[in-house]
């Protein structure tokens, strides 16, 4: 059987490759490797791997590669572990071919080690622009390190084959995470009123901020302050905090959350991590996303909700008209959820139609893993465009 290795590292990730997983154990021609790193063994950041093993997977390889830092240095630290930790991993369970998802800084050394070990890589979710963080660096030098690509668009599989991908190694698939809004039974309102503890308001907003990492720690401060600020004026709003990842400043908010939350307690509750079913969940009963997760462009427009993105860290992606966007403003912010509470605006929400799909995608994505031959990715040549035209 052909050996398929996912690796994961984040809640976030997890989430969307959820469904991938379930497509792979089930199918009889392949094996499902599962490597579990970064944040999902730390609990600091929810121990988010025991929601891997509550979901009925076997994780085959945990690595531990989280520093308690998360500055520059310990960010650089966390990745030669990482570069070490794979090597070794990689060697034990010689998978045929490493999955991986986004962009996150420890994919790098990931990759890295899979192309040295002459082991072929797919990725997902390739092309992207997000020019307000470091990640649409390492996104598209996950790229270059990868030698078979799943995008959610056709605007996207174009940049990745403009990065001299070969076309017939570039899959326009939608967005995989989408596939969990066709599988999972979402809670009812009284469900996830008992799961996060506390009564919804008439008003109800979903936040997730992560820091902006072109930024020092300093202006992650000052931007998350305003964003504070902004989020007081509110009324009669519960404001459902999910904590910032581990990305420089990561902690830094996630501490001023703490801070908020202890002095707001009854228009403010906060989890370091809700899990897929509750936050998809959540979407349903909410009047936005705010924040600027990538998840507030993903995924909230199926939900026809809105979805109020602050700051510089998704610009690039491509939008739905469900989503305004406006600078790290606590006026804009202000104004913005007032927009989204108008009739106006409500009525906009009824005819958006998602840009990144409405699921079914992991099924193409094992059809093409199952049949390609592993055996010709592992010489890549450079598709130069300008020669073929």
């Amino acid at each position: 059987m052909r050996k398929i290795c996912v690796v994961t590292a984040t809640r976030a990730e997890y989430g969307l490759l959820k469904c991938l997983l379930e497509d792979i154990q089930n199918d009889s021609e392949l094996e499902l490797q599962i490597i579990s790193t970064g944040t999902h063994l730390s609990p600091e950041f929810g121990l988010t791997h025991q929601q891997i093993l509550n979901d009925g997977f076997d994780v085959n390889k945990k690595i531990e590669i989280l520093l308690s830092s998360d500055t520059p240095i310990g960010v650089s630290k966390s990745m030669g572990l990482a570069q070490i930790s794979f090597a070794e991993a990689f060697d034990e369970l010689q998978p045929d071919i490493i999955v991986v998802l986004g962009d996150r800084y420890e994919l790098i050394p990931i990759v890295s080690t899979a192309n040295i070990a002459r082991i072929p890589v797919a990725h997902l979710s390739g092309g992207e622009l997000t020019e307000g963080a470091i990640d649409e660096l390492i996104r598209h030098a996950i790229t270059k390190l990868s030698q078979l690509h799943f995008t959610a668009m056709d605007e996207y599989t174009q940049r990745v084959i403009q990065m001299g991908e070969l076309p017939e190694r570039v899959f326009t698939v939608g967005e995989v995470g989408l596939d969990n809004l066709l599988r999972m039974q979402l809670m009812t309102r009284e469900e996830f009123e008992a799961a996060i503890e506390h009564p919804l308001k008439n008003k109800n907003i979903l936040f997730t901020y992560h820091p902006e990492t072109t930024q020092n720690i300093d202006e992650v401060k000052s931007d998350f302050t305003k964003i504070l600020q902004g989020l007081e004026q509110l009324d009669e709003t519960l404001i459902i905090f999910t904590k910032a990842n581990a990305d420089v400043g990561g902690r830094l908010i996630n501490k001023m959350i703490d801070e908020y939350v202890n002095t707001h307690s009854e228009n403010a509750i906060s989890f370091t991590s809700l899990g897929q079913l509750r936050y998809l969940s959540a979407l349903q009963y909410v009047d936005a996303v705010v924040g600027n997760s990538s998840s507030g462009i993903v995924e909230a427009p199926s939900f026809k909700v809105a979805t109020v993105n602050i700051g510089n860290r998704q610009k690039g992606r491509v939008r739905a008209e469900s989503i305004i966007d406006i600078d790290v403003n606590a006026e804009q912010l202000v104004s913005s959820i007032n927009t989204i509470n108008t009739p106006e605006f409500k009525a906009t929400l009824k005819k958006i139609v998602n840009p990144y799909g409405q699921g079914n995608s992991s099924r193409q994505v094992i059809d093409i893993l199952k049949h390609t031959d592993l055996n010709c990715l592992k010489k890549k040549p450079f598709y130069d465009i300008s020669r073929k035209k």
